[in-house]
């Protein structure tokens, strides 16, 4: 049986994440996107498009100021989804790709953002086992959500349990 730590749900083997297929985890804490961070990511990716880096310029376009990277927000799965849940007793996890990452909107510079998350699959795998869940990112400010991404891992235990 899966447990808690400080809001987050713990797995310790496949069998549990099994147990969940299908049920909402989640929502995770809080994050904070400031420019700052979209700046960074701009000059990471070589991505300077105005409406995200040129506030002066933004503030009269579509979104009425900055919007972060939609790959910025996508980036940001891993921490968002760690406040969620985790699995111990791994030897190794690894990102083993997308099935599908849709941005329904946009998410406004100096926006929080967090997570809640859908096990979907749970397949073994030589050697382990292939997770898939449904990863939903919200903002502070509401309505559609600025993430809706299929993710694909996969989870090497330490020892069979």
């Amino acid at each position: 049986m899966s447990t808690f730590e400080s809001g987050v749900r713990i797995f310790q083997s496949p069998r549990e994440l099994t147990a969940v297929i299908g049920e909402p985890l989640g929502p995770g804490q809080w994050h904070p996107v400031e420019q700052d961070r979209v700046d960074l990511f701009a000059e990471a990716t070589d991505d300077h498009q105005w409406i995200h880096v040129d506030a002066e310029r933004a503030a009269s376009g579509p979104f009425g100021g900055t919007v972060a990277h939609g790959y910025l927000t996508l980036s940001l799965l891993p921490a968002l989804v760690r406040d969620v849940y985790r699995v111990e007793g791994l030897r190794m996890g690894v990102n083993y790709g997308l099935n599908r990452v849709r941005f329904p909107a946009p998410l406004r510079t100096g926006s929080r953002i967090r997570a809640t998350v859908r096990v979907d699959e749970v397949t073994e795998v030589a050697g382990g086992v292939q997770l898939v869940n449904t990863v939903t990112v919200e903002s502070d400010s509401g309505g559609k959500p600025v993430c809706v991404a299929e993710t694909v891992s996969r989870l090497y235990f330490a020892r069979e349990a």
